[in-house]
């Protein structure tokens, strides 16, 4: 899944200079005195996930006195196109958050380029509070495919899809909050009827395709999930799930419901323009959540995408070390302060979706609403994972194409045939 963060190749190019400059020091024997743990992770400061890993930073400094720990926050743009480079390196962090799925994670593992996190997951129990759904992105098979194999990952927090809205401008338009897909749809006129462009969009990043992929799983079920993400069968493009999401994506932004002019935006963009109150609604993951809980207060709410059993979201991010990290024991420990319940229920309490909190110990209303549609969608199986996952580089074409579609630069059927060859051409071979 992936996420509203962004920073710059040059922030990139300059980070990887810093850390040439930081070498490791010595092996990892002993209890890590004079050593460094170097750690990655791209959450924004006053997100959930950032606020509790700045809490197990702290406590990772309480416990090991004599580690220094060298942070550094990245941006999701900037890991997701230098992994390989990156993870490559001799001068790789230790320990660094990536994101999930058979393109990412699964590809860097293929590559050998990830360690074996499997003998430390059975040792120090991380697997046990995780549900089946949310270890399905952990773990990989020799061709990388997720859902089996080895554990190259752990997660420690979930996430999904809603939308988020605007509690003032609905206030304002008379508008009141959706509980099928027909009165979503009413909402969406309602609003452009009145000149205001109801739903904040981002084509230069994910947010755009993600849409699309909603509106798909809205006519779809858990076979035809499996069969695009885990290769359980041979999708076809042109079904009435994927016809339909490409068709009515493009028939919104015809209407006004999506802007033209959102196709060069970024997803940072597109979130804070929901902040300023420009939009009534912003549909989106819940990594946004503790974000908006910082900076809107109570001007906002959510609701699941009407008239769908299945949604985008599963586990988190996974905590991934390098299989060339220098100091691969201070990672572990690392990775398992952020599963104790302490840093689980800070992560809670701030509007992330913990794996291993005391239910008792969530008392923000805004986060016990949010972790209970979790559960619920985690029950009933609703959680059908992200549409970039399934093959490497698949990410770049659902911008470039969907793009496309924002611009009536391609048709649906155009955009279906191009989504086709990508997804073929990385597709493993039967």
């Amino acid at each position: 899944m992936l996420k509203a963060r962004k920073r710059t190749a040059a922030l990139l190019a300059a980070a990887l200079v810093g850390a040439a400059a930081l070498t490791g020091c010595g092996s990892d024997s002993g209890d890590g005195d004079g050593k460094t743990l170097k750690l990655w992770h791209y959450e924004a400061p006053n997100g959930a996930m950032g606020a509790a890993w700045k809490q197990a930073i702290e406590e990772f400094k309480k416990s090991h006195p004599g580690v220094t720990v060298k942070f550094e926050e990245k941006g999701f743009e900037q890991i997701q196109k230098t992994a390989s480079m990156v993870l490559n390196s001799n001068d790789a962090p230790d320990v660094l958050e990536y994101n999930k799925g058979n393109a990412t994670a699964g590809l860097a593992a293929k590559q050998g380029l990830l360690t074996d996190l499997t003998p430390e997951v059975t040792k120090r129990g991380w697997d046990k509070p995780l549900s089946a759904g949310v270890q399905t992105t952990s773990r990989y098979d020799a061709q990388g495919v997720m859902g089996s194999g080895k554990w190259y990952g752990v997660p420690n927090y979930a996430e999904y899809t809603m939308v988020f809205y605007n509690k003032d401008l609905f206030d304002k338009y008379k508008v009141k909050v959706p509980s099928t897909f027909e009165e979503f749809t009413a909402a969406l006129d309602t609003f452009t009827s009145k000149g205001v462009t109801p739903l904040a969009n981002a084509g230069a990043e994910y947010p755009a395709h993600q849409y699309v992929y909603q509106l798909a799983l809205s006519k779809a079920d858990r076979s035809w999930v499996d069969s695009y993400e885990l290769y359980k069968g041979k999708p076809d493009f042109h079904d009435a799930a994927w016809t339909y999401g490409a068709e009515t994506f493009a028939d919104w932004v015809k209407k006004g419901y999506i802007a033209k002019s959102s196709s060069g935006a970024k997803a940072e963009d597109a979130g804070t323009a929901f902040i300023s109150g420009k939009y009534p609604m912003f549909f989106s993951g819940s990594w946004w959540f503790g974000r908006f809980k910082s900076e809107m207060k109570d001007q906002w709410g959510t609701f699941l995408w009407p008239g769908s059993k299945l949604t985008l979201g599963s586990g988190g991010n996974l905590w991934v070390v390098p299989k060339g990290a220098k100091n691969k024991k201070l990672a572990y420990e690392f990775i398992d302060i952020t599963m104790k319940k302490g840093i689980q229920n800070v992560l809670g309490n701030k509007g992330g979706v913990p794996v291993a909190a005391d239910s008792s110990a969530i008392t923000d209303p805004q986060s016990k609403s949010l972790i209970e549609n979790f559960d619920k969608l985690a029950k009933d199986d609703g959680l059908a994972f992200y549409p970039d996952w399934p093959v490497a580089g698949f990410y770049d074409t659902l911008v470039s194409e969907t793009q496309k579609l924002i611009t009536d630069s391609t048709d649906p059927d155009d955009y279906l045939d191009a989504l086709k060859k990508a997804y073929d051409s990385g597709a493993p071979k039967t």
